[in-house]
């Protein structure tokens, strides 16, 4: 399947349809007949790779647009990617995936303990667990 973005006159994504995976030229077709702009969006990329079954693809040139575009992302044309909301006003947009990350890495316990962004003290606070 192939899926396309509906973007509104601000670049951001308002709505995803899907297409036939066959239409060469769908999107060209879709902008032209609907007087609206679509963007053709990777359901399988994400931070810029291309995955199959939960791996990256040996063929990278399938890697569309950095992201799957989700309604509220944005699409950056300079960049020719979708760019998800931003998370925190202090997080930070990584150029090379177009993913936001925190201004304090993730800490290395993680895999033991959960964490949770606070915003007002720009730090990642340990949660008790929740059950």
């Amino acid at each position: 399947m192939t899926y396309f973005a509906k973007l509104d006159a601000d670049n951001l994504v308002t709505f995803v349809t899907v297409g036939r995976q066959e239409d060469d030229g769908l999107e060209e077709e879709l902008n032209a007949r609907t007087g609206d702009v679509y963007r053709q969006t990777s359901y399988n990329t994400y931070g810029g790779v291309h995955y199959t079954d939960g791996v990256p693809s040996e063929d990278q040139s399938k890697a569309l647009r950095f992201n799957y575009a989700g309604i509220g992302f944005a699409y950056d044309a300079d960049r020719d990617a979708f760019i998800p909301p931003t998370p925190y006003p202090s997080w930070v947009l990584d150029e090379d995936t177009c993913l936001w990350v925190a201004p304090i890495a993730y800490p290395a316990d993680a895999d033991t303990v959960a964490y949770i962004w606070d915003e007002d003290t720009i730090s990642w606070i340990a949660i008790s667990d929740p059950y």
